[in-house]
């Protein structure tokens, strides 16, 4: 039997490749079988975001999972949190054909298991196990019974938005100007109809997906035209940015500032923990978050938790603990307690509401929560990706922490899904910063290799 080594493999957020060259629909198609025999459910829902590409690649997981006997629900294009919710509300696994942040030509899958949580990392390397089976023609697969059948359920998105609105019972956003820019992916639709429905005046940006343009200059990972556009564009409360497939979200204040999702996770942290709505007093978030939000939890008496880049590990943190709230900088925000997963059209709501009920102006209210450390970030691409990046140049580590002292902090990583290590340093000034990354960055590439 192969190595499950030989083809594509989940990282931290599911599987993802070049669509079509190496996310395949024969590897699709495969996967399709291999969760459908690992998971063993009756049906499963299936959804995709806007690339050109997923349309076919849906298909084929699909395919290869009504081969197995299981009976697909097609919901069509959807964010990412609308299968989570739907694989809540059904008790069945939910799948989305996505590559969220990256370019449309890459494409991915994202598997949630029966009740719209992540898989574990057993479930993962049993699918990856079978998966290498099928992909290697082994006779020795269970042979399924029956052939489950693909229906498509058209009114997905518009019980999404439902679901999302009934979360926020009689509060209502009237009297907010509400900047949406929904990256031409998964969002279009859904966003904007959430807000007016609370009562929100929305302006919408990049909302015409054509299958090529999605996060094209756009979205959560490029905000600069949204930023741009809302400091020519008069009164505005608030902008929020969305990623393609709609579980990520950042933030823009009325002078077209960014506030990252460390800024957004303090205002809920602070803002449940008044109203006593924090589950232990607890905030879960991830190794990248900026040194002032630690120091401002500790302000406010709410502990920290940190975990490893990725939200599954946050949520993984967040189900072990009961704890209600945690997230990601780069716009991962789990409200555990109104979604299973990160949904970025709850998190912006709730912001949204948290502005409304606090008045004033968002860039007072995100300025104040906060001091952000200057915090530079390198990707630095790598002929060779060890599993340690850290553990290799840990000599070179130390003496950068050894220059730093207590008003700073060095933090290398691997890449979950690219060849890359990701180096992070932040510091007293940016200029130290940036000096501490290039002398980083040279010894990443001594001893790694480049490309």
């Amino acid at each position: 039997m192969p190595e499950p080594s030989q083809h594509p493999r989940f990282g931290t957020d599911g599987v993802r490749g070049v669509a079509v060259h190496e996310i395949t629909p024969e590897f699709t198609l495969a996967l399709g079988r291999a969760v459908g025999r690992v998971l063993g459910a009756s049906s499963l829902c299936i959804g995709r975001d806007t690339r050109a590409s997923g349309p076919v690649l849906q298909s084929a997981f699909a395919a290869g999972a009504a081969a197995e006997g299981v009976n697909v629900v097609d919901l069509g294009v959807v964010p990412t949190p609308a299968i989570a919710a739907v694989a809540a509300r059904d008790a069945q696994p939910g799948v989305v054909i996505t590559a969220s942040h990256n370019p449309w030509t890459d494409n991915g899958i994202k598997v949630f298991a029966a009740g719209g949580r992540k898989l574990t990392d057993e479930q993962q390397t049993r699918i990856e196990v079978e998966l290498a089976s099928i992909l290697a023609r082994d006779p020795s697969g269970s042979i399924p019974r029956v052939v489950g059948v693909v229906n498509r359920h058209a009114e997905a998105a518009t019980e999404y938005v439902d679901h999302v609105v009934s979360l926020f019972g009689g509060e209502t956003l009237s009297g907010l100007r509400v900047v949406l820019d929904t990256a031409n992916g998964a969002m279009s639709e859904v966003a904007p109809v959430a807000f007016r429905r609370l009562g929100a005046e929305v302006i919408v940006l990049n909302d015409a997906p054509n299958g090529e343009n999605i996060n094209a200059e756009s979205g959560a990972t490029h905000p600069g035209g949204m930023c741009e556009f809302i400091r020519q564009a008069g009164r505005v409360d608030i902008g929020f940015a969305f990623d393609g497939d709609g579980d990520r979200v950042i933030a823009v204040d009325e002078h077209g500032v960014v506030v990252d999702g460390d800024r957004l996770i303090a205002l809920s942290a602070i803002d449940r923990h008044e109203s006593r709505r924090l589950n232990g007093d607890v905030v879960v978030t991830t190794v990248m978050a900026n040194l002032g939000f630690r120091r401002a939890m500790d302000a406010a008496g709410i502990q920290v938790i940190t975990t490893a880049v990725g939200d599954r590990f946050v949520l993984d943190a967040m189900e072990d603990g009961g704890f209600v709230l945690g997230g990601e900088q780069s716009g991962h925000i789990i409200h555990r307690d109104l979604a299973t997963t990160g949904d970025g059209l709850v998190a912006a709501i709730v912001t949204a509401m948290i502005l409304r009920r606090r008045g004033g102006s968002f860039s007072d209210l995100a300025g104040g929560v906060m001091r952000s450390y200057p915090q530079v970030l390198t990707s630095v691409r790598v002929a060779r990706r060890p599993d340690d990046a850290a553990a290799d140049i840990a000599d070179a580590i130390a003496r950068e922490e050894g220059i730093l002292g207590a008003d700073g902090r060095v933090l290398v990583r691997s890449s979950g899904t690219e060849p890359v290590i990701r180096v992070m340093v932040e510091a007293s000034t940016e200029q130290i910063a940036k000096d501490a990354v290039a002398r980083l960055c040279d010894d990443v590439r001594a001893a790694f290799g480049t490309v």
